[in-house]
Formats: structure tokens, C-alpha cells, sequence
């Protein structure tokens, strides 16, 4: 293969979003390397999460692992092309041609990589959690080829790159030099991501607002019936905590207003996060101007924080504070029941709920999905359900005695 040649920065024009001179370049490397450090933390702290707590491996958290996994390795890319720039050895010298290649090859991999986890993994919760029986158990049962895609899409799209000779320093990394086919190959495609992910993330707010209003006449209903009525017991088990079935349906509706909302939160945080970077592709590829050094540093900055965002977003828990307590606390791994009593934080009420449901502890309960997507099923209340059983509810169900 022959050797990618980098021109000095005073023989080319160079990249509109690589900044002028060399002072800029070192000032901008200076706070990239900065959220690179801030990036590789935050996909430590999933990584280790995941590593520490067997709570913390569902089907989905093996998912978000793979995202953080792929968020700590591009971090670290940058990490190592900024502390070339500020060490004095630009990686637009022609001497670190080899590096620069490497280093776009490595930077498209893992930044396009990100968007197909993300996709993935908002793919996979629409399957299981809306009750698509077929499809969720095809994907829970073929998990090493759900695993293989991203990798396989973005290795395609970095050997392009590769192989057309097109990677040259941008300032903190080198990248396609071309802000237009950065735009169409990185830009246009994230987009239609975020897009399918509010379809997909919008059609389960939905249905997790409706299982909340068909509870809370269930629990009215019950509440006002003039005779004993033995507790009504309901499970919802959010696929980002892992935990056991619950006892509590006070507790459960406000988990599922919360995991509504939070539903909603995953799209709208990465439309944020893209936008400016994306407003200023469009400005380089129609205008042939390059924007503003500070707004150069900060569309840079935005890629690079994709390590925390996705920490924030996916590895910022219930779950995983209560498992960092309890470790440090040397108390057992939390549930989904003491989480739900720790919200409710009314230990009475809680007492009582427990006399309640004492006579119907050994009983099965007929559980009917209201969608009709799938047969009823006998489910114990003792079973313990994590994301990967949720095959056949989508979480809408009417309960009865």
C-alpha cells in the first residue's frame, strides 16, 4: 500500500476546520486532550460497572458495554494525536504521515461505530420492551451477530477512507479532509439515526404512559372496592436496571413515568450534542469559509465528548449508584424492590403492602397483555425478571386475581 503523505500545513491549504497556525492548534489540542480524559472516564465507569456488578449484565448492558468500549477507544485515539501536537510533533508533519493515517483510520471507526450502537441498542429495547415476541427472541438468541454489525459498517467505511488516501490532519486529529464528505458519510447518516431513535424511543413513551394509566385504574379500582381485595401485585423491570419483580404499585407508576421520560431524554440528548458540529459542516461544505477558531474547538469538543454523554445517558442509573453504595457499603447488590421502597420512602405504607400481599405470595396470577400481541402466560411472583425475559410483555398489563 503506499504511503499517506501529509503536506506541510504551509504547502496546502489544508482542512477548513483545522485551524491556522500553531499556536491555535496546540491551544485547541490543549482542550480536546482535556474531554478526552473526561470521555475515557466516563467509559471507564460503565466498563467497570459492568465488570464489578452481575447485576449490571443484562442483554442491554452487554449492548451499552460494547458502546462504552468503543467510546473509551476513541477517546483515546485523540488523547494520543493531541499530546503528539502539544509535545511539539504535529501530526500534519510529513514525518507522521504513517500516524495520521492510522490515527483517521482509527477516528472514523470508532465515531461512526458509536451512532451504530446507539441504533442498535434503541433497536433491540423497541423489540423487547413493545412486546415483539419473534423478533426480540431472534436478537436475544443471536447476539454475536447483533454484536458483529457495527463493527463490520464501520470497518467498511474506515478502509474506504483508507484506501482513497483521503485521511489529513484537521487540527486535533486527522480526519476526512473534506468537510463535505464528512457531512455526507458521518453527518447525514447520524441523523437518520437520531430521527428513527425519537420514532422508536416516542412509539415506547407511549406505551409506557398507557401500562401507567391502565395501572393506576387498576389501583383505584382496587383501592375502592368495598370488599378485601388481596394486593394487586405488578412487575415492571426497566431494561437499563436489572433487578427483581417488585411488590408496590405506587412505587411502580412512578418508575414508569420516570422511564417514560428518560425514554425521551436518550435522542434529544444526542440531537443536542450534534447539532453545532453538524451546522458547521453544512457552513464549511456551502460557504467554503472556515467558521470561527472557538467554535472550531467547541464542534471538536462535541465529538469527543461522546465517552460522558453516553455515561451519563446509559450508565448514570438507579442501579448503578445503588451498586456502588452497597459495595462501598458492603451491603448486597440492590433490586428493583428496595429500589422501589427507597423511592416510596414510606415505610408504613410499605408495611402494609407486605400484610397485603402475604396471603397471595404463593399464588399464580393471570397476567393478560392489553395489546394482544401475545398469549397470557403464568408468571410467578417470586420470579426474579431481568430484560432478557421480557420475550412476550410489553409491559401494558392488566392484572387480575
Amino acid at each position: 500500500m503506499r504511503a499517506t503523505i501529509v503536506l506541510p500545513r504551509n504547502e496546502w491549504d489544508g482542512a477548513l476546520s483545522a485551524p491556522p497556525s500553531q499556536d491555535e492548534v496546540r491551544l485547541q489540542s490543549i482542550v480536546i486532550l482535556v474531554v478526552s480524559i473526561v470521555s475515557i472516564l466516563g467509559a471507564g465507569w460503565i466498563i467497570l460497572s459492568f465488570w464489578l456488578f452481575p447485576n449490571l449484565r443484562s442483554f442491554r448492558h452487554r449492548l451499552i458495554l460494547s458502546l462504552a468500549m468503543s467510546d473509551l477507544i476513541m477517546a483515546v485515539n485523540f488523547l494520543c494525536s493531541t499530546a503528539m501536537n502539544i509535545s511539539g510533533r504535529l501530526i500534519g508533519a510529513p514525518e507522521n504521515a504513517t500516524f495520521c493515517s492510522y490515527n483517521g483510520f482509527m477516528t472514523q471507526f470508532f465515531v461512526i461505530q458509536t451512532d451504530y450502537w446507539v441504533l442498535t441498542i434503541a433497536v433491540c429495547t423497541y423489540f423487547i420492551l413493545a412486546g415483539h415476541k419473534r423478533q426480540s427472541t431472534w436478537i436475544q438468541n443471536h447476539e454475536y451477530l447483533i454484536w458483529s454489525l457495527p463493527w463490520l459498517f464501520s470497518a467498511i467505511w474506515a478502509l474506504i477512507g483508507l484506501v482513497k488516501d483521503a485521511y489529513r490532519d484537521i487540527g486535533a486529529w486527522c480526519w476526512f479532509e473534506s468537510d463535505r464528505t464528512r457531512l455526507l458519510v458521518n453527518f447525514v447518516p447520524r441523523w437518520v439515526i437520531i430521527a428513527t431513535m425519537f420514532v422508536l424511543y416516542a412509539y415506547l413513551y407511549v406505551v409506557l404512559y398507557r401500562a401507567h394509566n391502565e395501572l393506576s385504574s387498576v389501583v383505584d379500582e382496587v383501592s375502592g372496592h368495598t370488599t378485601p381485595v388481596r394486593s394487586v401485585d405488578t412487575s415492571f423491570q426497566d431494561d437499563s436496571f436489572g433487578g427483581e419483580r417488585q411488590a408496590g404499585s405506587s412505587a411502580t407508576l412512578r418508575r414508569l413515568r420516570k422511564i417514560a421520560r428518560l425514554m425521551l431524554l436518550y435522542p434529544l440528548a444526542y440531537a443536542v450534542i450534534w447539532s453545532l458540529p453538524t451546522a458547521i459542516r453544512i457552513y464549511n461544505s456551502t460557504t467554503e469559509a472556515a467558521a470561527p477558531f472557538a467554535l472550531q474547538t467547541i464542534d471538536k469538543a462535541s465529538i469527543v465528548v461522546q465517552g460522558l454523554v453516553d455515561a451519563v445517558i446509559y450508565g448514570l442509573n438507579e442501579t448503578s449508584w445503588s451498586s456502588w453504595r452497597a459495595r462501598l457499603s458492603r451491603h448486597g447488590y440492590p433490586t428493583l424492590a428496595t429500589m422501589n421502597a427507597d423511592d416510596a420512602n414510606e415505610p408504613r405504607a410499605r408495611e402494609r403492602e407486605q400484610r397485603s400481599c402475604r396471603p397471595a405470595c404463593g399464588r399464580r396470577r393471570q397476567i393478560t397483555e392489553s395489546t394482544g400481541s401475545g398469549p397470557s402466560t403464568l408468571v410467578e411472583p417470586q420470579d426474579a425478571i431481568e430484560l432478557r425475559d421480557f420475550t412476550t410483555e410489553p409491559h401494558r398489563k392488566v392484572i387480575r386475581e
